[in-house]
């Protein structure tokens, strides 16, 4: 299901109206509505507070739109490896990495999120992932991606995250931490 449908079905299931929901979020009615109606989709900063509030992890509400990738077939990556995420201090074996698409958030924002594919076999969310990490820009996530792709076929065991960026969180925004 895409984000909007996901949304939709999840601030039903709690009970809340789109104004309820816009409240909690600090944001417009309207605002909820257009996401809903796949028009948009919020900052970083309030997807994250979607996913605290409405108790879903960022991998599920964001299913569909992580499964499409960041505009860019290459984003697919078949094979099993075990990827080490230093910023994010985890380790998964995967089948495939998938990139976000572009997010909006403010300047000191990551624009993109890799997600590691645990396995093939598929539920009603979708396949289930793993968060490796934040990318600043598009050149970051291309790299990274290209790099577990070398890897998966030179049938290299394992890699370790290098373009990743540090994070930190203050309440619900996520801000890149230069060094």
């Amino acid at each position: 299901m895409s984000f909007a449908e996901n949304l939709k079905q999840l601030r039903k299931e709690n009970g809340l109206s789109q104004e309820d929901l816009a409240e909690i979020l600090d944001v417009s009615r309207q605002a909820v509505s257009k996401w809903e109606q796949g028009n948009g989709y919020p900052e970083v900063e309030k997807l994250l507070l979607i996913s605290n509030k409405l108790n879903i992890s960022l991998d599920n509400l964001m299913s569909a739109e992580i499964n499409q990738g960041a505009d860019n077939k290459s984003t697919n990556v078949t094979g099993a490896i075990t990827i080490t995420s230093p910023n994010e201090n985890v380790i998964a074996t995967c089948y495939k990495v998938l990139s976000s698409g572009k997010m909006r958030g403010g300047k000191s924002s990551p624009k993109y999120a890799l997600y590691g594919v645990n396995n093939g076999i598929s539920s009603f969310w979708g396949e289930p992932t793993t968060f490796l990490g934040w990318y600043a820009d598009k050149e970051q996530i291309t790299k990274e991606v290209a790099e577990i792709q070398k890897a998966i076929a030179s049938g290299i065991p394992t890699y370790s995250l290098k373009y990743s960026v540090k994070t930190e969180r203050r309440l619900t925004r996520i801000k890149i931490i230069e060094g």
